[in-house]
């Protein structure tokens, strides 16, 4: 069993960390948009604005850090970044409490912290692959994995109710306060960690802010592997948004059961993850990133069929469902082999580029479907999203290209 694997204390400790703000920003989801609504009285292109200029903009601003997060010990930026995001959410309730909440302010914190998580997760996939065995790896990112989905399932609906109970601001207050509690979490690891070795470079230098993207580009596996990620991940979450105006406004679903289609789906994560390490063992790796990558990407289309009532609603639920069982057992794959494949003195960069990357097309094609959406409807550009995403498993590597010795020989030497 995976979750009976043991990792050792320090391990424990970051997983914890992980786990603490995971269920934080899972009481926390879809918060500030939530506010813009209800307090601000925010338009809807302003609540779009903040949902997805806000986290394109953190993007922009995690480009100059992935060089000052690389030639940095990862657990001082990690507990940095986690400070950081602290700072910035307790900011709302403060302003809230004293009738100063602004949209530019909703806006600036959506943005920071976009940025702090972009090289909190850099830092921290580093500071994983020095602190786990190599043959660990993918135990401990199944663990990852398994949280992320349990917190996201459990954490929405609490929040809604706490914000139904206690206000608008209670789950930022919470969001806030899990960050901080992160943090302690990884002060408390005591195992020493070596400084970065530079080899006479300057994180300053232009060409360390792209180093990332040229190990991936460089890389025929991990190429092609980003190509299709970036795109899948930004055709599935360009639904969100048309699929919320599909099911509360044009077929009068009620709140809860709106709530229930995207919580219910995502104990599926917990089967997925906790299946990565014996499908991998059982039928390789390359079997997985080619099955399961197809696989993630089939079930999208399933949307367009939704009609009101129950039957609707299992259908939602039905494809999500499928959608994030996939997701959950092929992501931990992919997350292991890319720290496998990136030499160490890269791997802050590399995931620092992977990220920006892929909140860059989720921010695109989000809007590219919410006017085409305006246009013709939800349900066209729901039909056009899942009709792309069809196209995607053609990316994934039709052979096992994953690491020759020319490629890990390039990777290797200094840039």
């Amino acid at each position: 069993m995976v979750s009976r694997r043991p990792l050792g204390r320090p391990f424990g400790l970051l997983w914890t960390a992980y786990a603490v703000s995971a269920y934080g920003s899972g009481l926390g989801f879809g918060a500030l948009p939530l506010i813009a609504v209800l307090a601000l009285h925010a338009s809807p292109a302003e609540v779009s604005a903040l949902s997805a200029v806000g986290p394109a903009v953190g993007a922009l601003i995690a480009l100059p850090l992935a060089p000052w997060v690389e030639f940095r010990r990862k657990r001082p930026v990690m507990i940095t970044m986690d400070l950081t995001r602290f700072a910035a959410m307790a900011t709302i309730p403060v302003a809230y409490a004293f009738d100063r909440l602004g949209f530019v302010q909703l806006l600036t914190v959506s943005a920071v912290v976009a940025a702090a998580k972009i090289a909190f997760n850099s830092a921290s996939g580093a500071y994983l692959k020095a602190l786990v065995p190599p043959d660990d790896l993918l135990v401990a990112n199944a663990r990852f994995e398994s949280t992320n989905w349990s917190s996201i399932a459990v954490g929405p609906p609490l929040g809604g109710a706490a914000i139904g109970l206690f206000g608008p601001v209670v789950t930022v207050v919470a969001d806030a306060f899990s960050y901080l509690l992160s943090a302690l979490c990884i002060t408390a690891i005591r195992s020493r960690e070596e400084a970065p070795v530079t080899a006479g470079r300057s994180p300053a230098r232009s060409g360390a802010l792209l180093d990332g993207w040229r190990h991936i580009m460089g890389h025929s596996g991990l190429r092609a592997l980003y190509l299709n990620q970036v795109l899948v991940a930004g055709l599935i979450m360009a639904t969100e948004p048309l699929l919320a105006v599909l099911l509360l406004r044009q077929l009068g679903f009620p709140p809860w059961q709106y709530a229930l289609a995207f919580a219910a789906p995502c104990f599926g994560g917990l089967i997925g993850s906790r299946l990565a390490r014996r499908v991998v063992a059982r039928y390789g790796r390359e079997r997985v990133f080619r099955t399961v990558g197809t696989l993630r990407a089939v079930w999208l289309i399933g949307l367009v069929f939704v009609r009101p009532g129950v039957v609707g609603l299992v259908t939602v639920i039905a494809v999500e469902l499928a959608i994030i069982v996939n997701m959950s057992l092929y992501s931990p794959v992919l997350a292991t082999y890319r720290l496998e494949q990136t030499p160490q003195h890269l791997v802050a960069r590399t995931l620092s580029a992977w990220s920006i990357g892929q909140q860059a097309s989720i921010a695109v094609l989000t809007a590219l479907a919410g006017l085409l959406a305006d246009a013709t409807g939800p349900r066209t550009a729901l039909a056009v999203a899942g009709l792309l995403i069809l196209a995607t498993p053609l990316l994934l590597p039709r052979r096992d290209r994953t690491g020759s010795p020319h490629e890990t020989e390039l990777s290797r030497s200094p840039s």
